[in-house]
């Protein structure tokens, strides 16, 4: 790399995880020519929310989680979201496609396999919910292949161990989607970073802390990092900020001094998994089951036992088991919390508390348990689990959005959001699930959002078109495209259609 591109780079990066590697991926293939520069603070990349051990991988599709299915009032069930998470998954994989058949990855075994996702449930009302579920997905192209049944024998070829030991005098009900898949992030992030570490123009800087954002009077970025082991700062000018810090992005947001950013806040959610790496278990269990969240608590707590394939193993992880830690990541400082609080965020921040103190109370149920307590919630989907094969393990930090609402009010939102300045020179990725599954649609928003003049003048279009051929096309809509596409996938991926 140039001195000159090195100091003065296109395109910063600030973070070294899934969302970071996918754009300067993608932006590499629409502009080779393209000089970019990632700042990491710790040694590796993929280290924090990317990290396979800190997420479920579910390769979120929609498919299974149910608090993407609300029920209305009268019986009927909302399926919108699960469509839009269901169709984000698509862009994914056309991407993921796409480079397999070029070589940026060389073999998609190393991150992606094929996992069937289920819902399982119990009880006279939820096996109603879940029916009226079946009944709007399985009507829709985009759920092609949904199975529903309420035969414990069925359900138990799907998901043993959720059926051995259970009192069958309880209803029960599941779906089932043979095609979806089990994803470890963290392993792409390293492909793609490493891949693109070969190519010219691009330069990475772990160890290295983002430390100031400052707008330039020539509408320039002014981004210094400090060497965490030498102290020494590094200083480059760029036209364009992408901060795809996870946790970390909100305090870095509010040091580039954006009007956009002023009134947001961050509520950190700390998370615990139950491990378990016993061949004679992993082997009897090929699936994800997403259950239904207990009354009263938030989306984020729906319980699944997870199939995860991790380093070329088998293991099985079940929770999320919800906690509170006042760091915004979790190689962070327990001050994140309380800096990233300022006079224009603070009044949000406890409106949006104050509106959900059931959260609140949740969470302090949750921090209050017992090992031996939390192990009693894994026997709703294991009964016949033994403790002793099951370790405890932190999982990853999330930071939920407080937005900013009408006035000085709050609003708490559980999702994925961009906040961009108003003259497209500098983005951030906020929040958490789905996250990682939908990055390239993420890196593709961001795309369209900050660069429309390469797009609108037609040189970076034609080329969009390549990677993604269903650019343009609502998949939603066109079920033929979007059968094609998944067949054609499937088979560069070698997953299931």
């Amino acid at each position: 790399m140039s001195s000159a591109s090195a100091a003065f780079p296109d395109v910063v990066l600030i973070g070294g995880g899934i969302m970071s590697a996918t754009f300067a991926a993608l932006l590499k293939e629409l502009s080779p020519e393209l000089s970019i520069t990632l700042f990491e603070t710790l040694e590796q990349c993929g280290q924090e929310s990317s990290k396979a051990w800190n997420n479920a991988g579910t390769g979120h599709a929609g498919n299974c989680e149910l608090n993407y299915t609300p029920q209305r009032a009268d019986g009927s069930v909302d399926i919108s979201k699960a469509l839009a998470v269901n169709t984000e998954f698509d862009i994914s994989r056309q991407l993921w496609a796409h480079w397999v058949r070029t070589g940026r990855i060389a073999d998609p075994g190393t991150f992606i396999h094929a996992c069937p996702h289920v819902s399982l449930v119990w009880g006279e009302a939820d096996v109603a919910f879940l029916k009226a579920r079946y009944t709007a997905m399985a009507n829709h192209h985009c759920f092609d292949g949904m199975e529903y049944s309420e035969d414990p024998a069925v359900i138990a070829s799907w998901a043993p161990l959720a059926m051995e030991g259970r009192d069958l005098s309880i209803p029960v009900a599941a779906t089932r989607i043979k095609s979806g898949t089990d994803v470890d992030f963290g392993a792409l992030t390293r492909s793609l970073l490493s891949d693109l570490q070969a190519a010219p123009g691009f330069h990475s800087f772990y160890r290295h802390r983002v430390t100031d954002l400052t707008k330039t009077t020539d509408g320039r970025w002014r981004v210094t990092a400090v060497n965490m082991q030498t102290g020494a700062h590094r200083t480059v000018l760029t036209r364009f900020v992408f901060i795809g810090a996870g946790g970390a992005a909100l305090p870095l947001l509010q040091k580039s001094g954006i009007p956009e950013a002023r009134r947001y806040a961050g509520f950190p959610v700390s998370g615990l998994w139950l491990q378990c790496t016993n061949s004679a278990i992993t082997q009897r269990h090929h699936a994800k089951v997403y259950g239904k969240a207990p009354v009263g608590s938030p989306p984020m707590s729906v319980p699944h036992l997870d199939t995860r394939v991790i380093d070329g193993k088998s293991c099985l992880l079940f929770g999320p088991y919800a906690g509170f830690s006042t760091k915004f990541l979790k190689s962070g400082s327990w001050r994140d919390y309380f800096h990233s609080l300022n006079s224009s965020n603070i009044i949000p921040a406890m409106t949006a508390g104050k509106d959900n103190l059931s959260l609140l109370n949740y969470l302090v149920r949750e921090i209050s348990q017992s090992n031996h307590k939390r192990f009693q919630s894994l026997l709703n989907f294991y009964p016949q689990a033994d403790e002793s094969q099951w370790t405890k393990i932190v999982a990853g930090q999330r930071v939920q959005i407080i937005k900013p609402d009408k006035g000085l009010h709050g609003v708490l939102r559980f999702g994925t959001e961009l906040v961009r300045s108003s003259d497209q020179s500098l983005v951030a990725i906020l929040g958490a699930s789905p996250g990682a599954s939908i990055a390239a649609s993420v890196a593709l928003q961001v795309v369209e959002k900050c660069f429309p003049q390469k797009i609108s003048s037609n040189k970076w279009l034609p080329r969009l078109k390549e990677i993604f051929p269903a650019y343009g096309v609502d998949l939603k809509q066109n079920a033929a495209l979007c059968r094609e596409l998944r067949t054609s996938t499937a088979a560069t991926l070698n997953i299931d259609a």
